[in-house]
């Protein structure tokens, strides 16, 4: 790390808020921005100084890092932090925007003379807060090395994709990943509603595939979630129509059909309206009743 390189970070929900402590923790200096303060204030207690706007948290930064619900949310943040912008700063923009959500940004980056990496990342709440987050990035050479500094602190592993960041290559590749997470979690809230309208022992099924090639992670900790009847959110029902909805939108764009992800995007939809939708992913089980 750079002697005192300070890093603003714009957005402190499950993501951003673990980030910034991974990062004041190794040595940066942090300051944090979220659009609800107080959802933020608890980061001062870590050592990282909680601005009241996205100017006086990028003003002076050596790094941007924006972790934000989509492109519109990130752009809107840039937007008012403009004018503390200095040409030259570093901008990770670390949300997943989608394929459309990029260029805009991108072209911001441009205007305003900042150095421009796609840098979504894959892995949820646990992973984030133990720094092991699997970065999928795109960006210049030239960055790479201030770039790889953050990353190194909030992830376990980087994965350049490209040389342009506006390219988009790496927000594409976030959704070919989020396609299968959405897959798994949707397949095991089916699977556990399925034992229960037939009434088979959920217990059971998870004990005939245990160990075998169709048991996988996500499997026990979505179910384990079902069982339990307890949804702390890792990756929200909100989060998963929202991400289900990029990807079906990039999908129609390619002409590619995607009918599973149609399906995950009204599965969140039907939960969300069922008042699950700060609740984690999982809690897409209820979307299988009409209850």
């Amino acid at each position: 790390m750079s002697e005192h390189t300070s890093v603003a970070v714009l957005g402190t929900g499950i993501m951003g808020a673990a980030m910034a402590r991974n990062l004041v923790a190794a040595g940066f200096d942090v300051r944090a921005w979220n659009r609800t303060r107080a959802r933020a204030e608890p980061l001062a207690a870590d050592g990282i100084r909680v601005m009241d706007t996205p100017a006086q948290a990028v003003d002076g930064a050596d790094v941007v890092l924006t972790m934000l619900l989509d492109g519109p949310a990130v752009l809107d943040a840039a937007r008012q932090a403009a004018p503390r912008l200095a040409p030259g700063t570093v901008w990770l923009q670390m949300s997943t925007v989608g394929v459309d959500g990029v260029p805009p940004l991108a072209a911001f980056a441009r205007e305003h003379g900042l150095r421009f990496v796609d840098a979504p990342v894959l892995g949820t709440k646990v992973p984030a807060e133990k720094g092991e987050l699997t970065i999928m990035a795109a960006g210049p050479q030239e960055v790479r090395e201030r770039a790889d500094e953050v990353f190194a602190v909030v992830g376990s592993g980087t994965r350049w994709v490209g040389e342009d960041a506006a390219s988009g290559a790496a927000s594409r590749l976030k959704l070919v990943a989020n396609s299968w997470v959405l897959t798994l979690i949707n397949g095991a809230g089916e699977a556990l509603a399925l034992a229960e309208g037939l009434g088979v022992d959920p217990r059971d099924f998870l004990a005939a595939v245990a160990g075998g090639p169709l048991d996988v992670p996500y499997l026990r900790m979505k179910s384990e979630m079902i069982l339990a009847g307890d949804y702390p959110a890792s990756f929200s029902v909100s989060t998963g129509r929202k991400d289900a909805r990029l990807i079906t939108d990039a999908a129609r764009q390619a002409g590619v059909r995607m009918d599973l992800a149609d399906a995950a995007a009204e599965r969140f939809r039907r939960s969300e309206a069922q008042g699950h939708g700060d609740e984690d992913g999982a809690a897409a089980y209820f979307a299988s009743f009409d209850r």
